[in-house]
């Protein structure tokens, strides 16, 4: 059993022992070890606000991301719209253009048409009169005796004119 129960010597020297290593510890490295984990802990600290600042910046970031990003969606949206109506407007200019320029034409096809009926006209006119001048010759011309033949006369010449008119 003595060698579960120590002696009192024994007790006195390891616990003179450890006040002794106590007392060097204290002077020599407790102020180190102290200020290490104080330094330590601030060092934990600091980083943990670091990263709530971050985080917080983050979501900053973020709210400023999804803004510009709406922004862009509206800008986006802006443009096509007007790129729209600058096509539809551009389309409608074209026709009607085309429809001013359709309305021309035919004006000018009409003008060009109406010339062109006049002047056959005209020279209709002036064969008919170049005929009747003709024929005024020819009868004056001629010298008949009598009546009847002068009418027979009349009669062919009128039946020419008429085969003339008709081709």
């Amino acid at each position: 059993m003595d060698l579960l129960l120590p002696g009192i010597g024994l007790l006195i020297w390891t616990l003179l022992a450890f006040l002794i290593v106590f007392f060097i510890l204290k002077k020599f490295a407790w102020g180190i070890i102290i200020k290490s984990l104080s330094e330590r802990e601030q060092g934990i600290t600091d980083a943990l606000d670091t990263a709530k600042k971050v985080k917080a910046e983050m979501a900053q970031l973020k709210n400023e991301n999804e803004a510009l990003m709406a922004q862009a969606r509206e800008e986006r949206a802006q443009m096509l719209k007007e790129a729209k109506e600058t096509k539809d407007k551009m389309i409608n200019e074209a026709k009607e253009q085309a429809k001013v320029e359709a309305a021309k034409i035919v004006t000018d096809a009409q003008a060009a048409i109406q010339a062109q009926k006049m002047a056959a006209l005209t020279d209709v006119k002036n064969q008919i009169g170049n005929m009747v001048i003709e024929i005024s010759e020819k009868v004056i011309r001629k010298q008949l005796d009598n009546k009847t033949e002068q009418e027979k006369y009349i009669q062919q010449m009128a039946g020419e004119l008429h085969q003339f008119g008709n081709q």
